[in-house]
C-alpha cells in the first residue's frame, strides 16, 4: 500500500488529469497514472479520497470529483511591494466556487468587452461573475438592461434619479430614455494571464 504521504502528490495527478480530460479515470488507468502496482492500490487510494471527500462515486459506480476535490491552498499573502520572508505555515483550502458563487442557479459569467469600467479594475477579455437574483444598490457594479442594450456599469443615484455611471472618465453617464432593468449583480470577477 503507498504511504499516505504520497496522497498528496496522488491527488494532484488526478486533478491535473480531470482538468486535461473532464472525468476520472478508470481504476486500471488510475494505477497506471499513480504508478501504484495494482488496481487494488488504486481503489485504496480513492477509498481514502472517498473518506476525506475529495472523490464520490456515482450511481453507476464511477468515480466522480468530491466536494473538496476543487479545493486550492491558500498558502499565505504577497506583497505587491517590498518583498517579505516566506511563510511555511499549513496552507489554507479553499474551493473557488464556494467563495466565489453563492447561488450556483442564479449565478454565469460574462466576458468584458470594452474599457469603460477600467477603474473598476475590469479589464476587456475578464471575466465578471453575476447574481440575477441579488436586490442592486446604488455603488454596485451591475449588468443593466437600458433601453433593450446590456451593459456594465456602476448603479448611482442623485437629484435626477437613477443612471450607470462608467469606471472610466472618458465616457459620460447613461441616463435611460426608456426602461431600466437590472439584470444581476457582479459579485466578482477574475482572468488567466497567458
Amino acid at each position: 500500500m503507498p504511504p499516505l504521504s504520497q496522497d498528496h502528490d496522488y491527488l494532484g495527478r488526478l486533478q491535473d488529469y480531470f482538468a486535461a480530460y473532464r472525468s476520472l479515470p478508470s481504476f486500471s488507468h488510475m494505477a497506471r497514472l499513480l504508478g501504484l502496482r495494482s488496481v487494488a492500490s488504486a481503489h485504496a487510494v480513492a477509498g481514502r479520497f472517498k473518506l476525506a471527500g475529495f472523490l464520490q462515486a456515482t450511481p453507476d459506480r464511477r468515480l466522480a470529483p468530491g466536494p473538496r476535490f476543487f479545493e486550492r491552498p491558500v498558502a499565505d499573502s504577497v506583497r505587491a511591494g517590498l518583498p517579505a520572508a516566506a511563510n511555511d505555515a499549513q496552507a489554507e483550502m479553499l474551493t473557488i466556487d464556494e467563495f466565489l458563487i453563492e447561488a450556483p442557479s442564479r449565478t454565469l459569467l460574462l466576458t468584458v468587452k470594452g474599457d469603460s469600467m477600467i477603474e473598476a479594475g475590469l479589464q476587456p477579455g475578464d471575466f465578471v461573475i453575476v447574481d440575477k437574483g441579488r436586490n442592486a444598490r446604488h455603488g454596485d457594479i451591475v449588468v443593466a438592461i437600458v433601453d433593450n442594450e446590456f451593459t456594465l456599469k456602476y448603479l448611482d443615484r442623485d437629484k435626477r434619479g437613477i443612471f450607470l455611471r462608467a469606471g472610466n472618465p472618458a465616457y459620460g453617464p447613461i441616463r435611460p430614455q426608456g426602461q431600466l432593468e437590472i439584470f444581476g449583480v457582479v459579485t466578482g470577477s477574475f482572468r488567466k494571464y497567458a
